[in-house]
């Protein structure tokens, strides 16, 4: 069995990216399986790529352009071929025991997403925790409640997307990151998460690391942040409203190995 660990990077957020690589290396996998990490860089192939070589685990790719994070990840997804992706950004730290804990979850085919509880990594190098939300509880939580607590806090999510683990299958089902400049997981998170349940654990399975240089602190993503949360809120509308429910996933997902045909400019070229 196979999980994808899916980052997405650009240069000038690259600066973390070796402690997030130890981190990944330091992770303990349940019995069978295997993981591998999809790390897709937003823009043409740099310096990054020299930690290609660190690892085997690692499966690089440029997008050769500017695209965005939306973009970056999609394509990221596009080359996965673990049957869970788990969501990693680039400044981020994964606990040793994150996959012992969330990927049995899976085990039940009607969870479709996973995720545990984090701390905040602060600059000094400690680490700050926060109480969950009393009204969200832990384990199973049922496709449509993490959409009605956003209804309920004027686009505020309960859960934060950067941790997530799920059901690659899943995701391309709901059509992978929402094509704005941010939030784009919470526009897809909206969907998964209301068409399906998911599992919530109380163990903490990574760092989310406070640095200056956030792309979060930007004065590009405080412009945008309104725009992507009120299209996280309008999928969860069309999702309830549609009625929409995943029942229990199908193993073995070979979505991966669609051969394709040459194009049609290579077709008339020859």
């Amino acid at each position: 069995m196979l999980i994808s660990i899916l980052t997405a990077v650009h240069q000038p957020g690259s600066g973390f990216l070796r402690e997030t690589l130890a981190s990944i290396e330091a992770l303990r996998l349940p019995q069978d399986w295997e993981l591998e990490w999809i790390l897709q860089e937003d823009g043409p192939s740099s310096e990054i790529a020299a930690i290609v070589s660190e690892s085997p685990r690692i499966k690089y790719a440029a997008n050769g352009a500017k695209l965005g994070i939306a973009g970056t990840r999609n394509l990221g997804l596009n080359r996965a071929e673990g049957e869970l992706v788990q969501v990693l950004d680039a400044d981020d730290l994964l606990l040793p025991d994150a996959f012992t804990t969330l990927i049995p979850a899976f085990s039940d085919r009607t969870i479709h997403w996973a995720l545990g509880q984090a701390d905040d990594l602060l600059p000094d190098g400690s680490r700050k925790s926060f109480p969950p939300y009393p009204d969200l509880p832990f384990g199973r939580v049922t496709a449509g409640a993490v959409n009605d607590w956003a209804f309920a806090h004027q686009g505020s999510w309960p859960l934060h997307c950067a941790g997530l683990m799920m059901r690659t299958a899943s995701v391309r089902l709901v059509g992978g990151w929402g094509g704005l400049p941010t939030d784009d997981d919470l526009i897809m998170f909206a969907g998964l998460s209301g068409m399906a349940d998911g599992h919530f654990d109380e163990r903490h399975t990574w760092l989310y690391r406070q640095h200056p240089d956030q792309t979060v602190r930007s004065t590009h993503h405080r412009t945008w942040s309104d725009h992507g949360r009120r299209m996280a809120l309008q999928r969860a509308v069309a999702v309830r409203n549609s009625g929409l429910r995943l029942g229990p996933a199908v193993p073995n997902d070979d979505s991966h190995a669609i051969t394709i045909a040459p194009s049609l400019k290579a077709i008339t070229n020859n």
